[in-house]
C-alpha cells in the first residue's frame, strides 16, 4: 500500500503502492519462459483477458530474451466505483515487458504499463527461476499516480485491479501449459 514519508525538505511525500505476486508452475524455467513470452500464448491470453481492442503490438522472442506490447482495454463498468469516478469511458493500457536470461536457468524482465487519462505508471521486474519440480514467476512492482489529494487512493485502486489481473493470468497460463506441453 501506498505510504507518506517525509523527504529531505521536510515536505510531505507520497510513497507509491506496491504490487507483488508469485504463481508456481509444473514446467521447468526454460520451458515457462518460451511459453509465456511466445506470440501464440500472448494472443491466447489477450482473447481471454485482454479485454477490448486487445492487441500485441510489438513482438520479439528468442532463445535467450524476448520484447513485447500489449494494448489492453477494461470495459469502465467492470471498475470500483472510486476509480469511475476518476476515469471517464472505457481504460486502455499500454504494457512493455523485456526479459532476458541471466545465465544461470533463471530469466528476469522489466515491466512498465500506462494507463491512458492517468498521469503516472506501473513499473516492476519479474523473474523466472527454479523451485521445487518446476518454475515460479514472481512480479514486484509499483504503482505511482501523479495527482494531487487522490493519487494515493487511486493507487490503490490500480494495484489492487493489477494483483487481480495477474491471479487471473497465473490461472490462465496454468491451464494454457496443460494444453500446450
Amino acid at each position: 500500500m501506498g505510504r507518506l514519508v517525509t523527504g529531505a525538505n521536510g515536505n510531505l511525500l507520497r510513497m507509491s503502492s506496491r504490487i507483488e505476486h508469485h504463481a508456481t508452475y509444473s514446467v521447468a524455467p526454460d520451458a515457462l519462459f518460451t511459453s509465456v513470452t511466445s506470440k501464440t500464448y500472448l494472443e491466447d491470453r489477450l482473447a481471454v483477458l485482454g479485454g477490448k481492442n486487445a492487441q500485441i503490438t510489438a513482438h520479439r522472442a528468442e532463445p535467450n530474451s524476448a520484447e513485447f506490447a500489449l494494448h489492453q482495454g477494461l470495459d469502465s463498468s467492470k471498475l470500483p466505483s472510486a476509480a469511475r469516478a476518476v476515469f471517464k469511458g472505457d481504460v486502455v493500457v499500454e504494457r512493455e515487458e523485456r526479459w532476458q536470461a541471466t545465465g544461470d536457468g533463471s530469466y528476469t524482465g522489466t515491466l512498465r504499463a500506462s494507463i491512458s487519462g492517468v498521469p503516472g505508471e506501473i513499473t516492476g521486474t519479474s523473474t523466472i527461476r527454479a523451485a521445487g519440480g518446476g518454475g515460479e514467476w514472481i512480479v514486484d512492482g509499483k504503482v505511482k499516480v501523479n495527482i494531487p489529494l487522490i493519487g494515493g487512493k487511486l493507487e490503490d485502486v490500480i494495484a489492487a485491479q493489477v494483483g487481480k489481473l495477474l491471479a487471473s493470468e497465473a490461472e490462465f497460463t496454468t491451464g494454457w501449459l496443460a494444453e500446450h506441453p
